[in-house]
């Protein structure tokens, strides 16, 4: 037993490889695991306190476990034998491209990561970058919700700062689940926003297999109670006009739908702003009759070059306002007594004749209005025509500027100069010649407020 044995360095140096790796997955990995596991449990604990809606076991589950549970769902397994036997695959090939489809659906929310840095991000982000004014809120009405119920948090899709701003004015309702583009599915993106509890969807993609593994996934975050977030019209504006809605994530909600075993409430949720950081491009966009926009990268890396210069000289203040509302609640089971056509799209249609109620009226956009649909080239005429419209207004849902009309226009044309969309001579204004369809962009935007 005391005997040397001698050996080659290469195998000496293999044993000790083995036993360190078989010391790590026994010991030390394990006491890590629970190390950061006990750490994540006290993060859950602390948030869950100061939270509205306190985070569902759902979401809290591990990924690999809702992976297994998703792929092995009755509905899925019998998808995957109908794509077998109509692609004439083996079942386990089948079986495969789903549990792929899964694995790319399914999220990894980390706690840690949504509060800790998430919504600290998103506070900054938001603020650093628009003066944030909350509109409609009856704080009253939503404080009722059915804490038991699953709320959805439908949205008007004006920038890609909408999941920042969103997110950053609920941190105090829940973790909000958000269903995102395949735009997002890039490292190093991917995993964070995956933390976020965030989950991917092909949004062209029509196999009967994806959609089924898609629709399950929906159904059992909303038969778990998570707090989600969705985008109806399934991408932005390119012309600042709400789009008709797309009934997909929608119609997965509905279809599921049993009162019994939990209420769905759908929020409706308007946004608005002074300045959409993206309005160029999806104004050339909808100009090429394509929805393909990827702004070039030296494009991109030269506008926030010019940003960060601006922040360094103190010459930055904001781009104005970004303004949230919300509107009436709709609760599913008392709207589904109410109709008696198809109740996906009568509740698609409900919903964002809600949102458009109370879509936010800024200086920018009721500028932009005056100046298009008024012709005023004066900035006397455009007061009064702005001081016009807003008293025309006050009768509606939607929040109005609260500054007076003179300082809303004022600060308004200081934007519109300052980006080359109008030039001003005295108090003469005459809009440049690509200023025109960007303020028709904006005026888009609150155009159906004035429609009878």
């Amino acid at each position: 037993m005391t005997q040397t044995v001698s050996m080659p360095l290469w195998a000496f140096a293999l044993i000790v490889l083995f036993a360190a790796v078989t010391f790590a997955s026994h010991f030390l990995f394990p006491s890590v695991r629970w190390f950061f596991r006990k750490r994540a449990e006290r993060v859950i604990a602390r948030v869950n306190q100061r939270l509205q809606r306190p985070i569902e076991p759902f979401k809290l589950a591990r990924r690999y476990d809702m992976i297994q549970r998703l792929i092995y769902d009755p509905e899925v397994t019998q998808a995957i034998v109908e794509y077998a036997r109509k692609e004439n695959v083996p079942e386990n090939v089948a079986f495969e491209k789903a549990k792929g489809y899964a694995r790319e659906i399914v999220p990894s929310f980390s706690a840690t990561a949504y509060f800790s840095i998430g919504i600290r991000l998103a506070r900054w982000l938001s603020k650093s970058l628009y003066r944030i004014r909350l509109g409609t809120f009856d704080r009253k009405r939503l404080a009722e919700i059915d804490p038991d119920a699953a709320v959805v948090f439908v949205i008007n899709h004006r920038s890609n700062m909408d999941y920042v701003l969103v997110t950053y004015l609920a941190a105090n309702a829940g973790a909000l689940s958000y269903a995102v583009g395949e735009w997002a599915r890039v490292w190093p993106l991917s995993p964070i926003i995956r933390a976020m509890g965030a989950y991917f969807i092909r949004r062209k993609s029509r196999g009967a297999l994806y959609r089924k593994v898609l629709a399950r996934y929906v159904q059992m975050a909303t038969r778990g109670g998570v707090s989600q977030a969705v985008f109806p019209e399934g991408g932005l504006s390119l012309n600042g006009r709400m789009a008709a809605p797309r009934v997909g994530l929608l119609n997965y909600i509905i279809d599921d739908f049993d009162p019994k075993q939990r209420e769905v409430i759908f929020v409706p949720v308007a946004i608005n702003y002074d300045r959409v950081l993206e309005d160029t491009i999806l104004i050339a966009a909808d100009k090429s009759g394509t929805r393909k926009f990827r702004p070039p990268f030296w494009d991109v890396a030269r506008r926030v070059g010019r940003h960060m210069w601006l922040r360094i000289t103190r010459r930055f203040h904001t781009f104005g306002t970004a303004s949230v509302s919300f509107g009436d609640p709709l609760e599913l089971s008392r709207f589904r007594d109410t109709v008696s056509d198809d109740l996906t799209n009568e509740v698609a249609n409900e919903l964002m004749a809600r949102i458009g109620r109370v879509i936010p009226v800024l200086g920018v956009p009721i500028v932009a209005y005056a100046l298009i649909n008024d012709m005023v080239d004066n900035k006397v005429a455009l007061i009064d025509r702005v001081n016009a419209k807003l008293t025309a207004l006050q009768a509606g849902q939607m929040p109005l500027p609260r500054r007076t009309p003179d300082v809303i226009v004022s600060e308004a044309l200081d934007q519109l100069v300052a980006r080359g969309i109008v030039e001003m001579t005295d108090d003469s204004i005459q809009i440049t010649t690509v200023g025109r369809d960007i303020l028709a962009y904006y005026a888009n935007s609150i155009a159906h407020h004035f429609q009878s």
